[in-house]
């Protein structure tokens, strides 16, 4: 498939701190180009929930005028949104079912049957069902099954993995965006979306966490024997650690920010004892010096907070033991100094930084700057959006979605560059076959990962509609 074909799926990841919009277009060998970028600061967000939707719909705005300005050829209408926020849930809970055709095998029916039945599952008054993961499933006495469909039985049951959300929270997100003139394609879990942009098929297999600390709060995603096991979002992450410094050290929030960035680190063994910092006084003040010793006993502190909640959520599923693929640690967090130690340390697991390199085509000065664990939410977003794509779920370019003006020699250029391709080598032959083996791994990767989500953040949309309506 030529460039011209692919459609351009672009990436809006709403945060406490930042708002980031991503344009990507695969090329040939399957890794994506980024076409455009922008990032604005994040206003009226707090812990990933919308409390002021005009400053929203500004920094929104805001991302996709510079993502623009960066591309001035390309034309966006519609996103893919990265969710969180603490008002994100998740449970376990077991289902079975008694076939009514015992005779016939077991089909997909029997599956949607055995999944409608756990939206009677009770939940807090104000939170809604969003999804419903199938984890492995049970047919008769055989347990274990991944996939039951073509197997004969008299009873079918599941684990599930049920994921809650505050309906209104969810809603909030969506109209800042609808008022920001763009058309919201789907609303994706960040901490899967994060997942998708940072793990291969052998941390699926392994088993690993990923935890995405991110400005207002940190997400957790787990995977064990290739299932998704446990989703967790814990209220605290980067801007915690700011306003902790703000208030203990008694700076401005900005200066607390640039010392977390500049000097800040998550062991305080490891920071410099005979090391100050200079702040300017406020109003004929005189200076304050700061101990850099000081400020990662702060940070520590926090940190260790965090990462005392993600073993508490391992312990809770029973794999703080068995994840063999250990922690992998994404987002602006991840980029704190000493983070790895200070997670095995906490955790007793093997850590490393995820970085979303494995999808970028690189080369460019955009990959080249998105090659980094701040943006790995946005180019998951990227990845959902091909997924849903080559499962036939979106329409292709130039039919209403984001595209490129081109030029006509442009036009032309890659219709040459089409016809050529049609003449192949051998050699290029053999080449090309393993660049596909490898992109069609990867697609099977993405593909468990996302095949578990069925779109049910937009159906809460379709059925508020419906009864307004009524």
């Amino acid at each position: 498939m030529n460039k011209k074909e692919q459609p351009i799926i672009v990436g809006l990841d709403i945060g406490t701190t930042k708002v980031v919009a991503i344009a990507g277009r695969k090329n040939e060998y399957g890794k994506l180009e980024i076409l455009g970028y922008g990032r604005a600061e994040s206003a009226g967000v707090s812990h990933g929930v919308v409390l002021n939707i005009e400053q929203c719909i500004r920094s929104i705005e805001m991302a996709i005028e510079k993502c623009l300005q960066s591309n001035p050829k390309l034309e966006v209408k519609e996103v893919y949104v990265g969710i969180a926020g603490q008002h994100i849930k998740s449970l376990q809970t077991r289902g079975d079912r008694v076939r009514v055709k015992m005779d016939e095998e077991i089909g997909k029916e029997d599956i949607e049957l055995l999944v409608r039945d756990q939206y009677k599952t009770y939940i807090p008054a104000g939170d809604q069902i969003i999804d419903i993961i199938p984890q492995d499933f049970t047919v008769d006495n055989t347990g274990y099954v991944l996939d039951p469909i073509g197997m004969s039985g008299v009873k079918i049951g599941a684990n599930f993995h049920i994921i809650t959300a505050d309906r209104n929270a969810i809603r909030n997100i969506k109209r800042c965006v609808d008022k920001a003139k763009l058309n919201t394609r789907d609303l994706v879990l960040q901490p899967l979306a994060s997942a998708a942009a940072v793990m291969n098929e052998e941390d699926l297999e392994a088993g690993v966490a990923i935890v995405d600390i991110g400005g207002g709060t940190t997400d957790m995603a787990v995977f064990y024997d290739g299932i998704l096991k446990h989703t967790a979002v814990i209220p605290y992450a980067g801007v915690n650690i700011t306003n902790d410094i703000r208030n203990g050290l008694g700076v401005l929030r900005a200066q607390a920010e640039q010392m977390k960035v500049q000097f800040g680190t998550a062991l305080a063994d490891e920071a410099n004892a005979n090391a100050y910092i200079t702040i300017p006084g406020l109003r004929g003040l005189p200076p304050k010096e700061i101990s850099v010793k000081n400020l990662a006993h702060i940070i520590q502190a926090r940190m260790q907070e965090i990462l005392d909640y993600v073993l508490y959520h391992l312990k809770q599923v029973e794999l703080d033991k068995r994840l063999y693929g250990g922690i992998i640690l994404t987002g602006g967090g991840a980029q704190l100094k000493h983070i790895i130690q200070l997670t095995e340390y906490i955790t007793g697991m093997g850590a490393r930084i995820g970085y979303p390199n494995e999808h970028l085509a690189g080369g460019h000065d955009f990959e080249d700057k998105l090659m980094n664990p701040t943006y790995a939410t946005c180019i998951g977003l990227i990845l959902r959006g091909y997924h849903d794509f080559e499962n036939g779920r979106v329409r292709m370019a130039g039919e209403g979605g984001n595209y490129i003006h081109l030029a006509e020699e442009e036009v032309q250029a890659i219709a040459d560059a089409a016809a050529q391709a049609q003449i192949v080598p051998e050699e290029a032959y053999e080449e090309s076959e393993a660049v596909s083996g490898k992109n069609k791994r990867r697609n099977e990767n993405l593909k468990r990962l996302f095949d578990g989500l069925k779109g049910k953040f937009m159906r809460i949309f379709e059925e508020v509609e419906d009864q307004e309506i009524e």
